[in-house]
C-alpha cells in the first residue's frame, strides 16, 4: 500500500524493519515464552538499535535522538509494534516516549539537562501521575482531588503535594513521575492543574504496589499505586505554566495516541503474519487451513480494516504536523484502530488454534497486550464522546433538512 509516506519515513522504516528482522525477533524467539525478558536484554537490543540508525528518530539530536517530525516516524512505530521487544529498543516505548516529548516541548534547559537526556539515553525511567482511584479522576480528569500547595519550606519556594494516584504505568521502576495536581482548586479543573516533576524517592512518595492486570507474561512493565503524603519539591519543578497542566496533556496525548495506534497495527500485522503461515501449514479435512473460505475472507476484512486504520492515523498526523489540534481524528483512529488490533489479534489466535494460546507463539502475549488498548489513553466511551460532540455541533445540525417531512397531525399532501 503506498500512504504517502515521505522518503525519509521510507527509508527509516527499512532500517527498523531489517533490525526487527534481523535482531528483534530473533531474540524474541530465543527466549522461553512465558518468562520475563532481562532489562540485559533490552540494553543489547539498544545498542544495536544505535547501530542500525533506528534509536530515539522522535526526539532532537542534541538530547540524542535523530529529530524527525510525528509524520516521519509513524512507520517506524509500526514496524516497533511487531514484537514487544521492539518499542523499548529503538526508545519509542510508551510512557516514555510521551514524557520525553512533554520534556522537549515545554521543560526548562535544567529540567532537560535532568531528565530528558537520561531518559533518551535509557539511563532513567518515567511515569506519568494522572489516573486516580474512585472518587478521583478516572475517564473524567476533572474529577481529580491530587492537590500541589505553593509554600515557602527551609531550601526556598516548594510545592507541597497530596493525593493518590494509580494505574501509573512504569510507576515502580520510575526515577521521576510527572504528577498532573489541582494548584488552583478555585478554578475550573481545566484551568487549574499543573504538571510537577517528583523523583520518586523523594520523602512522602509511597509505592504502594504494583497492581496485578491482564498483560503480556513476557513484559515487566508494571501499574502501579502511589500515594503522595506531603510531598515537598521546589518551586522549579513546575513543568511548563502554572495551571496550564490539561493544555500540555493534550499536547503530549494527541501525538501518543498515534503512536500507541501505529505500534498496535503493527502487533496485529505481525499477528496476522503468524496466522497465515499457520494457516499455510497447517492440514485439516483433507486441504490447508488456508483454503477454507471462511478464514480466507476473515483475513481478508482483517487485511482491509488494518488499511484503514494506517490510513487514518497518518491522517491525524498530517493536521498535527500542520499544526491542528485534531482531537476529533485522533479520538476516530484511536477508537478505530484499537478495535481494529484486538479484533485482528483474536483472529490470528483463533486461526492458530491451540498454538495461538500457547506461548511458543507471541499471540498470547499480544492477545493479554491489546484489550487495554481500549482503556488506556482514553476508553472507547470517552472518544466516541468527543466525536460525537463534533457531529452534533451548530453547524452539523440544520434544521432545514427536515423542512419537507410533514409534522405530527398535517397532511402529507
Amino acid at each position: 500500500m503506498e500512504y504517502n509516506d515521505s522518503a525519509t519515513a521510507a527509508d527509516l522504516r527499512q532500517r527498523a524493519h531489517d533490525f526487527m528482522e534481523e535482531v528483534v525477533l530473533p531474540a524474541e524467539r530465543a527466549h522461553d515464552g512465558g518468562e520475563v525478558v532481562p532489562h540485559e536484554t533490552i540494553a543489547d537490543l539498544r545498542e544495536s538499535a544505535r547501530e542500525y540508525d533506528v534509536y530515539a528518530p522522535q526526539i532532537p539530536e542534541e538530547y540524542g535522538g535523530m529529530g524527525l517530525g510525528l509524520r516521519d516516524v509513524l512507520p517506524l512505530f509500526e514496524e516497533a509494534g511487531r514484537s514487544l521487544l521492539g518499542a523499548p529498543a529503538m526508545r519509542v516505548d510508551a510512557p516514555d516516549e510521551g514524557n520525553m516529548h512533554t520534556l522537549e516541548l515545554v521543560g526548562t534547559e535544567a529540567q532537560k539537562d535532568e531528565w530528558l537526556r537520561p531518559l533518551v539515553a535509557g539511563e532513567v525511567n518515567s511515569a506519568f501521575g494522572m489516573t486516580e482511584p474512585a472518587p478521583g479522576g478516572g475517564s473524567d480528569p476533572k474529577m481529580l482531588r491530587t492537590t500541589a500547595e505553593r509554600a515557602s519550606g527551609r531550601a526556598g519556594d516548594e510545592w507541597v503535594i497530596d493525593g493518590h494516584k494509580w494505574w501509573t504505568t512504569q510507576g515502580s521502576a520510575a526515577d521521576v513521575i510527572l504528577l498532573m495536581a489541582r494548584t488552583d482548586e478555585e478554578a475550573h479543573p481545566y484551568a487549574g492543574c499543573s504538571i510537577i516533576l517528583v523523583p520518586t524517592d523523594t520523602e512522602g512518595v509511597e509505592i504502594v504496589r504494583d497492581i496485578p492486570h491482564l498483560g503480556p507474561a513476557s513484559s515487566s512493565e508494571g501499574h502501579a499505586e502511589v500515594r503522595f503524603d506531603d510531598v515537598r519539591v521546589p518551586a522549579e519543578n513546575l513543568l511548563g505554566e502554572e495551571n496550564e497542566g490539561f493544555t500540555i496533556a493534550q499536547q503530549r496525548l494527541g501525538p501518543a495516541r498515534l503512536t500507541h495506534c501505529m505500534r498496535f497495527s503493527g502487533m496485529a500485522d505481525r499477528a496476522l503474519t503468524v496466522a497465515k503461515t499457520y494457516m499455510s501449514d497447517r492440514e485439516a479435512f483433507g486441504s490447508s487451513v488456508a483454503d477454507k473460505q471462511a478464514q480466507r475472507f476473515a483475513v481478508a476484512e482483517a487485511e482491509t480494516q488494518l488499511h484503514a486504520a494506517r490510513t487514518m492515523v497518518r491522517d491525524a498526523a498530517e493536521k498535527i504536523a500542520r499544526g491542528e489540534e485534531a482531537r476529533v481524528e485522533v479520538s476516530m483512529s484511536k477508537v478505530f484502530a484499537a478495535r481494529v488490533a484486538q479484533e485482528t489479534i483474536d483472529l490470528a489466535v483463533q486461526c492458530c488454534g491451540g498454538a495461538g494460546i500457547s506461548r511458543d507463539l507471541p499471540l498470547a502475549d499480544f492477545y493479554e497486550a491489546v484489550r487495554a488498548f481500549r482503556i488506556i489513553d482514553g476508553t472507547d466511551e470517552v472518544h466516541k464522546r468527543t466525536i460525537a460532540r463534533d457531529a452534533f455541533d451548530e453547524d452539523a445540525v440544520r434544521p432545514e433538512e427536515l423542512e419537507s417531512l410533514p409534522r405530527f397531525g398535517e397532511s402529507a399532501d
